[in-house]
């Protein structure tokens, strides 16, 4: 512990966000950075806790005292070093993480936790700006090939620990380019997709061959993949949005959050999208239906599309502002999250439930919703009831960010003939293999619609367990 009293005598300083008016000018990244000598006073402030609840709460099982030890001590790239042997690309999840590591550090019991994330990102961006990432392919091939069908965090993970074990890895993506959602999912004010491409030259410099704008299952079939491969991991994710099955559904309008989501980030890219598919927020009034981080993202990308309002609902009740009792520490806690987008300009409400879509002439007009309140069984279980208060929201575009229910079944996953569990992911009938022989499972496709630092942890887990198969 390098500076025992630093705990006590520096508070959090976090490097915040652009300007409001600049930054819905454009979708560059929000955040700002602190200068060296701020993020490393920063990283002094860990206690190197005997018990790192940080480390117990992180699904990497991040090294986290270890590298803040050596970020305060001016030693960037040991300190990457550490934080690379757990977390294959600490430059996405020091972006777009949740950090449950710092809701777990013993100062957030006086709410100033450490700033890892931020501290995450620095020492990777400081990695690669000083040249210590470079491309190291395995001095040993086995022989033995694998495919990895989809290449979001699971997959990229996966992948990456593959090739380290000498593997010949391909990845197919049905997209056009490499990413799942972190290209097309996460808008580019939250992580630009320069930082997935620098990533992508090293992974393909060190062997990976990756493939685009194939479906497996479509373009190549199942029985070709099987037969093409020693092993295959699956990492497709959960691509069944939830849906919203109520009278109107059809009106003109209505869309699921993801296609908006997708779209900007091609537009961004570059792309020309025809007027006739052109989902765009410019002028409406808006309304997202569902209050996670999807949601947020729904919320920012109306505003730089600069629509009239914003407005967002949730079904579940407003969570209380900066403690809940039903979540102590160290627990994530369910509390009200404001992110950068909530900031720019929405108006958010909860316990509010959608009966029907009202239009005219087969247009959306508005939403008819009507209030819930939520109580507890006596088994502690919730149950909604309606109060009857009903009214209209105002929309002219409805986007329906309320989840992924599955992975989509047809096509790949059922010519595989693999087993589902109960929700309808494919089920592990072993630690990340499926029923099928040789064919395994990590991310989202597997566990449900989770976060990205899960879904790495997964596709690790998922390469360790290939890497035990191909070994006998």
């Amino acid at each position: 512990m390098g500076n025992a009293k630093a705990f006590l005598t520096i508070n959090r300083k976090e490097a915040g966000y652009r300007p409001i008016h600049e930054r819905i000018a454009d979708f560059s990244e929000v955040e700002q950075t602190l200068n060296l000598e701020d993020r490393m006073q920063q990283a002094s402030r860990c206690m190197e806790c005997g018990v790192a609840f940080c480390h117990w709460s992180c699904p990497l099982s991040n090294l986290i005292p270890e590298w803040q030890d050596l970020l305060y001590k001016g030693k960037w790239f040991e300190a990457y070093r550490v934080l690379n042997t757990t977390n294959n690309f600490p430059e996405f999840t020091g972006r777009v993480c949740p950090a449950l590591c710092e809701k777990s550090c013993v100062l957030n019991m006086q709410h100033q936790p450490l700033t890892i994330r931020e501290n995450e990102a620095a020492v990777a961006e400081h990695a690669f700006l000083g040249g210590f990432v470079k491309a190291r392919p395995p001095k040993v091939r086995t022989g033995r090939k694998v495919a990895v069908v989809g290449s979001g965090p699971a997959g990229l993970a996966a992948a990456d620990i593959l090739n380290r074990k000498g593997h010949r890895v391909t990845v197919y993506e049905k997209d056009e380019a490499i990413g799942g959602l972190l290209r097309l999912g996460i808008p580019d004010f939250k992580l630009s997709k320069e930082i997935i491409d620098r990533r992508l030259k090293f992974l393909e410099a060190e062997g990976i061959i990756f493939k685009t704008g194939i479906e497996v299952g479509k373009n190549l079939s199942a029985g070709e993949l099987l037969s093409s491969f020693d092993a295959v991991c699956l990492t497709t994710g959960a691509g069944v949005p939830r849906d919203l099955p109520v009278e109107g559904r059809d009106l003109k309008g209505i869309h699921f959050a993801l296609d908006f989501l997708k779209q900007q980030n091609r537009i961004v890219a570059g792309q020309t999208i025809q007027a006739s598919g052109l989902i765009s927020a410019k002028g409406k009034k808006v309304l997202v239906i569902g209050g996670g981080d999807t949601g947020s993202d729904c919320v920012g990308t109306s505003i730089r599309q600069k629509a009239a309002s914003v407005t967002q609902i949730e079904i579940l009740p407003q969570p209380p502002v900066a403690e809940n009792p039903d979540t102590p520490w160290p627990y994530y806690p369910n509390i009200l999250k404001t992110s950068s987008s909530h900031e720019e300009g929405v108006l958010r409400r909860w316990s509010l439930a959608s009966k029907r879509f009202i239009g005219t002439k087969g247009k959306l007009t508005g939403v008819e919703v009507v209030e819930v309140e939520w109580t507890k069984d006596e088994s502690g279980r919730f149950a909604m009831k309606e109060t009857g208060k009903q009214e209209v929201i105002p929309a002219d575009l409805v986007l329906l960010s309320m989840g992924f229910t599955q992975p989509v079944h047809e096509g790949l996953l059922d010519d595989l003939g693999v087993k589902y569990d109960a929700r309808g992911n494919v089920a592990a009938v072993k630690p990340n293999e499926s029923s099928t022989a040789k064919v395994f499972v990590a991310g989202d496709v597997t566990t449900g619609a989770s976060l990205v630092v899960r879904a790495m942890d997964s596709g690790r887990k998922a390469a360790e367990a290939i890497g035990r198969f191909l070994d006998i």
